[in-house]
């Protein structure tokens, strides 16, 4: 069993990179990835901690892409994760990041949810800020009563207190992804919303850019989901990876490696990923 999209503590998990690995060991995993938002800095955390655990671990990655509607993500595979391009264009990430957290916190006040920085960095701790964090202030402070109810009403896409942070291009992602020696992935294709023939073309254009493979087993895909973008792997001649997207107690339902209880991702399919890595 394999677990090729999960999150820790350095984007919006609530695990340590050590803490996975010994999850994943618990569960009978054989291979895991980190990939975290827009930062490699629990990679090192990872590799440390992997010499002395029988689950292989894979240094990862996943970038936010622009996106009109819904969520454009790109992951990336054995990246590598001292590659100075990558660093830096991480770096212009996060002082985006950290602008849109200052844009949200300016509009929530505005909007009579008054909170202070210091609100918002007592939820994280020594997580990355992120709007999870703000829903939980908000929690704490009694202006609404549950994280989903902050989302709905404040802070998801379309919603008054949202701000919009930089992105690059979805083939900027995969530039990207190939320039630190890893094999680029669309994430989750069912959440970026657009009319089927559309997302269809998005896959064959980013196949032409260099897209090595499609997140097919994903824990919220249903099987007609699967079976769409699994048929698209094969006729554009991409891998059909997969995960849970887990993040902890953040996604409470959601396990480690089986997602809601059914998924399995092949095992072949980290065996085409090693083998598309540059050499």
């Amino acid at each position: 069993m394999i677990d090729l999209h999960v999150h820790s503590i350095y984007s919006d998990g609530t695990n340590t990179p050590s803490e996975l690995l010994e999850l994943a060991e618990q569960r009978g995993l054989t291979a895991l990835a980190l990939t975290d938002h827009d930062t490699v800095a629990g990679i090192e955390p990872l590799l440390e901690a992997a010499k002395d655990t029988a689950v292989e671990a894979v240094p990862g990655i996943e970038l936010s892409a622009a996106c009109e509607r819904g969520t454009m993500h790109i992951l990336g595979y054995f990246i590598d994760h001292t590659c100075p391009v990558l660093l830096e264009k991480m770096e212009k990430v996060r002082a985006g990041r950290e602008e849109r957290n200052r844009e949200i916190l300016k509009k929530l006040n505005k909007l009579g949810y008054v909170l202070l920085w210091s609100d918002v960095e007592d939820q994280a701790g020594e997580d990355v800020i992120g709007r999870p964090h703000f829903a939980e202030a908000l929690v704490a402070k009694g202006l609404v009563k549950t994280r989903k109810k902050a989302f709905d009403l404040l802070l998801a896409k379309g919603r008054p207190a949202y701000a919009e942070r930089y992105r690059y291009t979805a083939e900027e992602c995969i530039g990207l992804i190939h320039q630190a020696g890893g094999v680029s992935v669309l994430a989750h294709p069912a959440t970026i919303y657009m009319p089927d023939a559309q997302l269809k073309d998005l896959v064959k254009q980013l196949a032409g850019h260099g897209l090595k493979g499609i997140e097919v087993y994903y824990a919220e895909h249903n099987p007609a989901n699967r079976a769409r973008f699994s048929g698209w792997a094969k006729e554009f001649g991409l891998i059909c990876t997969g995960g849970t997207d887990y993040h902890g107690t953040n996604t409470p339902d959601l396990k480690l490696g089986t997602g809601f209880g059914q998924l399995r991702v092949p095992d072949e399919a980290f065996d085409q990923l090693k083998a598309a890595v540059p050499r």
